[in-house]
């Protein structure tokens, strides 16, 4: 059975910076597009980046300039690193991996951005 691992989260100040890391777990083959989305509470989930096989990249508007996305196929590794984080900034992130016949998300992991 095939699973999106999302380990990291976790509270940071504003300004700050955090790094979310989301595996593959299982046997999964020919990944198409790995992702991010948030959903913070009242507002719908919405998405913040996506990485292509061939790295061709898509930002949310919110976080262009501040967060950048990465993917290492070796691995099935898929990683946000969060710069210059603000309040606003602060949901539930989501991981998501797709391939040509199937769509897995991440249970979720929380991102508090707080002094």
């Amino acid at each position: 059975q095939v699973q999106a691992v999302e380990p990291g989260g976790g509270l940071v100040q504003p300004g700050g910076s955090l790094r979310l890391p989301c595996a593959a777990s299982g046997s999964i083959f020919n990944i198409a597009i790995m992702g991010w989305y948030r959903q913070a509470p009242g507002k719908q989930r919405e998405l913040v980046a996506i990485i292509t096989r061939g790295g061709i990249t898509t930002y949310a508007d919110s976080v262009k300039g501040r967060f950048t996305i990465s993917r290492d196929d070796a691995k099935n590794t898929v990683y946000l690193q969060m710069n210059s984080l603000k309040p606003e900034d602060a949901a539930v992130y989501y991981c998501n991996i797709r391939t040509v016949t199937s769509d897995y998300w991440g249970q979720g992991t929380q991102v508090t951005v707080s002094s």
